[in-house]
């Protein structure tokens, strides 16, 4: 029986999953729930993820959640997969833990308190917050600072690494959402840290051609978005001329 992911791929826990299960050929069936139509929350999902968050998992009889624990259990689950992503020594395994456990706290709550605030939540009919919108980008802007002089200090890939590991790939996913943001905003962004910048195309360039794959979705709503935004601006600077 193939192995089941819950899922959506407009978000970003969601790709990394699935991206990592494209890049080691591992069977299994994607299933997707919709988060804009609150598909999280119908019942049959609740006995899957009582928490009601995507990605989930089904793999035989056992279910679990949280995409850190899912990269890790299928790391060890399916023997397919390349010692790199998550390596048999403790000490390399810990690295990725600390990175993993400093994703939550920092750099996840800065994007998503950025770009949901500034972008995704108005377009889905919800208020503009600007103060936590300039929360966000603030914690956002120390965690790219932490990622480029602690993290990428040592090597092309986190915590001094040759090839990605899980971490790579559940950070750089995160670090994509910035894709919703105007081009301007994201270029003032990501522009001064310039090992952040080159790790995101070497890690494109590791898992491709599945990389732009499970971005896909992103990239169609981004340039809607876009080319939204671009609309709004040209009607803000005619009325300004009236």
């Amino acid at each position: 029986m193939a192995l089941k992911v819950y899922a959506d791929r407009m978000s970003q826990p969601s790709r990394a999953v699935l991206l990592f299960c494209k890049i080691n050929g591992i069977d299994f069936e994607e299933i997707r729930i919709d988060i804009l139509k609150n598909k999280q929350y119908t019942p049959e999902y609740k006995a899957i993820n009582p928490m009601y968050k995507v990605p989930a998992i089904v793999d035989g009889r056992f279910k679990l959640f949280e995409s850190h624990a899912i990269l890790i259990y299928i790391s060890c689950a399916f023997p397919g997969v390349a010692s790199h992503w998550y390596p048999s020594d403790l000490f390399k395994r810990s690295k990725i833990h600390s990175v993993l456990d400093w994703h939550h706290s920092n750099l996840r709550r800065g994007t998503v308190g950025l770009v949901f605030n500034s972008v995704l939540g108005p377009l889905n009919g919800l208020p503009s917050k600007p103060e936590a919108a300039i929360e966000g980008e603030k914690i956002l802007m120390k965690s790219l600072s932490k990622l480029e002089t602690v993290w990428l200090k040592d090597g092309r890939f986190l915590v001094g690494s040759s090839q990605p590991s899980i971490a790579d790939i559940s950070l750089v996913c995160e670090v994509m959402q910035l894709e919703f943001l105007s081009e301007k905003d994201r270029d003032r962004i990501l522009s001064p840290y310039k090992k952040v910048v080159q790790w995101i195309e070497d890690t494109k360039k590791a898992t491709a051609p599945y990389f732009d794959e499970v971005h896909g979705v992103l990239f169609k709503a981004q340039k809607r978005i876009r080319e939204r935004m671009a609309t709004e601006s040209g009607k803000t600077e005619l009325k300004s001329k009236l």
